[in-house]
C-alpha cells in the first residue's frame, strides 16, 4: 500500500480537511446544500460502554462509544444546539422547521442493555432527553442481535478454519446462498455488512445456524450485548425516554418481501404499545436502509416519523426519511486519536455523508 493510502495518512488528511472546513465554516455551508432536515440534527448511537478497548475485543467496534467520548460529543453539540425530545423535534419539523437556536435529538438503536446501565445516567445528569429504537422480538430474551451473532460466529470461524475461504465456499454451496466466499473470509466487520446487505433475514439465519453447527459458540464473547428488558424500558419511559420501533427482528427491510416489511414495522409498533402503554410515532430503518416501497409500508404501519442514516430524502414522505448522524468512539477523533471539534463539526453537518454517498438503491417500488 502506498503512503497516500495508509490509514495513518488518511487520518492526517481528514483532520487537516476538517480543520479547514470548520475554520472557514464551509462545513455548515456544505451541509446546507442538501435537504438534510434544516438546522436541526438527530444523533444516533448504538452501544455505550465504560471502556471502548475492552468492549471492542468482542463487539463490533463501530457500534461502540465509551461514556467518556459520549460526554465529549454531547458537550460539543450542547454548546451549539438545544437538546429536545424526538416528539418536540417532530412537532417543529411538522411546522416546517425550528425557529431560533437549532435543535438536536439523541437516539439509540437496537435496544442494548448498556444504554440503560451506562448511557442513561450520563444523559440524566446532563438533562438530555433520549429515544431508544428497540427490536421487539429480542426485548427481555437475552438473545444477541443478528449482526452481533453473525460477527461473533464469523470471527470464530475465521480463527478456527485453516482455509476459511474454502470452508465458506463449501458451506455457501450447500446452503445455495449467493455470496462470494472470499468476502466472508476477510475482515468480519465487512463480512457482516456484506451478508446483511445481500440476504434476507431468513437466509441470514440459515447461514448463522450453519456456521454455529460447524464451529460452536463461545458464550463468553456474548457478555455485554444483552438486550433491554420490558421492565427497563418501562423505567426509561417513566424517566421521559421515548421508545420507538426498530422492527421486530432487525431485518434489513430492502431485502425483504413487502408483506414481511409491513409485518416487521406494524408488529413491532403494536408490541411496544401493548407492553408499555405508549403511543409509538417514531421508526428507525435497520442500517438506515430504505426504498420507496419500504417507506410506503412504514407509512401504512402508522408511523409519523422515520429515520435513516444517509442524506437521501423521499419528497413524498420527507418526515419518514429524516437523516441522522450516526456516531461512535472514533467518529470524531483526529490523527492522534483525540476528540476533534473540527471533525465533529463536519460529522454533524453531514459533510462526510455528502462526500461519500450512501451507495443505496432507494428506488424499489
Amino acid at each position: 500500500m502506498s503512503a497516500v493510502g495508509t490509514p495513518r495518512t488518511r487520518s492526517v488528511v481528514k483532520t487537516a480537511l476538517a480543520m479547514a472546513l470548520s475554520w472557514s465554516r464551509a462545513d455548515a455551508l456544505i451541509g446546507s446544500l442538501a435537504d438534510t432536515g434544516g438546522s436541526s440534527v438527530v444523533i444516533g448511537y448504538h452501544r455505550v460502554v465504560e471502556d471502548f478497548t475492552s468492549a471492542a475485543r468482542f463487539g463490533i467496534p463501530a457500534m461502540l462509544t465509551s461514556s467518556r467520548m459520549l460526554e465529549a460529543q454531547l458537550d460539543w453539540i450542547g454548546r451549539r444546539y438545544r437538546f429536545v425530545s424526538l416528539d418536540e423535534l417532530g412537532r417543529e419539523l411538522d411546522r416546517g422547521g425550528a425557529v431560533g437556536r437549532p435543535l438536536a435529538a439523541v437516539t439509540f438503536d437496537d435496544g442494548y442493555r448498556d444504554v440503560h446501565d451506562v448511557a442513561m445516567p450520563v444523559l440524566a445528569r446532563k438533562g438530555i432527553p433520549a429515544a431508544v429504537f428497540v427490536v421487539t422480538d429480542l426485548v427481555g430474551t437475552g438473545q444477541a442481535q443478528v449482526h452481533d451473532r453473525l460477527y461473533m460466529l464469523l470471527r470464530r470461524a475465521i480463527a478456527t478454519w485453516r482455509d476459511p475461504a474454502s470452508a465458506f465456499r463449501d458451506l455457501l454451496r450447500d446452503l445455495d446462498l449467493p455470496l462470494d466466499p472470499t468476502q466472508l473470509a476477510g475482515d468480519p466487520r465487512f463480512a457482516v455488512a456484506t451478508t446483511l446487505r445481500n440476504l434476507s433475514r431468513h437466509e441470514v439465519d440459515r447461514l448463522a445456524g450453519a456456521i454455529e453447527d460447524a464451529v460452536g459458540v463461545d458464550a463468553s464473547t456474548a457478555a455485554g450485548i444483552e438486550p433491554l428488558t420490558w421492565e427497563m424500558l418501562a423505567s426509561m419511559v417513566r424517566s421521559g425516554a421515548i421508545i420507538g420501533s426498530h422492527t421486530r427482528s432487525h431485518a434489513w427491510l430492502t431485502q425483504e418481501p413487502l408483506s414481511e416489511v409491513l409485518d416487521e414495522a406494524r408488529g413491532s409498533r403494536e408490541a411496544i404499545e401493548r407492553r408499555l402503554g405508549v403511543a409509538v410515532d417514531h421508526f428507525a430503518y435497520p442500517d438506515g436502509r430504505f426504498d420507496v416501497a419500504t417507506v410506503r409500508a412504514v407509512a401504512a404501519a402508522g408511523y409519523r416519523f422515520a429515520y435513516t442514516t444517509c442524506t437521501h430524502r423521499d419528497p413524498r414522505h420527507p418526515l419518514l426519511t429524516l437523516p441522522r448522524r450516526m456516531l461512535w468512539e472514533n467518529a470524531c477523533v483526529d490523527a492522534v486519536s483525540r476528540f476533534s471539534p473540527a471533525i465533529m463539526s463536519c460529522q454533524v453537518h453531514g459533510v462526510w455523508s455528502l462526500m461519500g454517498g450512501c451507495g443505496q438503491d432507494h428506488h424499489r417500488a
